[in-house]
């Protein structure tokens, strides 16, 4: 049975996707993305293992939706009328607690992303081009309103930058990362190196 499948139609409901998408993320905390498997899943969430395939097509579909349906959306299209009011919205999208188990989830799959081919490809897809459009969205604000230059060599790193922010703070400082310490590594970082002054 392949790892990703075409587009299905949906058969469960809403409430019954959420629970099953929290079922996932549980799992995944628990046992990390190579001990996870479509059984374990079935038998948390009381499913067929034949419907699991049949909605999302394999483990790595349902892992990255599972992810993906957690995370708030749309904060690409609210716009506080400047760049740095727009990031600090992007980085308090989530509060604290939130924000400490998607680091949890991105160290369960830290490995699994850069050795399963099946999962790097729906990370890719249903995950990252989205918070990839997101952000481009608000450089495109933050350009038309004349806050950067469109040929600021700093944009085409401002995703890594963010990512790399988020990634980092777990490693290098042993805590997680919080509003706090993203609103300020916007302030002192991404800001300056954007050319954009601080109010």
């Amino acid at each position: 049975m392949t790892e990703v499948a075409p587009a299905r139609r949906s058969r469960i409901t809403p409430e019954r996707e959420a629970e099953i998408y929290a079922a996932v993320l549980d799992l995944l905390r628990e046992v990390g993305y190579d001990a996870l498997t479509m059984d374990a899943v079935a038998a948390r969430t009381r499913s067929s293992k034949a419907t699991l395939y049949r909605q999302w097509g394999g483990k790595a579909e349902l892992v990255v939706r599972a992810m993906r349906h957690q995370k708030p959306g749309g904060l690409g299209d609210a716009d506080t009328g400047s760049l740095r009011g727009d990031l600090h919205a992007l980085a308090g999208r989530q509060d604290d607690c939130a924000m400490e188990q998607s680091a949890a989830l991105m160290r369960a799959l830290a490995m699994a992303v850069h050795t399963n081919d099946d999962l790097r490809r729906a990370f890719r897809d249903l995950l990252v081009e989205t918070e990839i459009e997101e952000v481009q969205r608000i450089v495109r604000r933050a350009v038309d309103r004349g806050e950067i230059r469109p040929d600021n060599p700093a944009l085409e790193h401002l995703v890594h930058m963010l990512v790399g922010a988020f990634v980092a703070r777990p490693l290098i400082d042993d805590l997680p990362p919080t509003r706090e310490f993203l609103t300020s590594y916007i302030d002192a970082v991404l800001l300056p190196s954007l050319g954009v002054p601080l109010p």
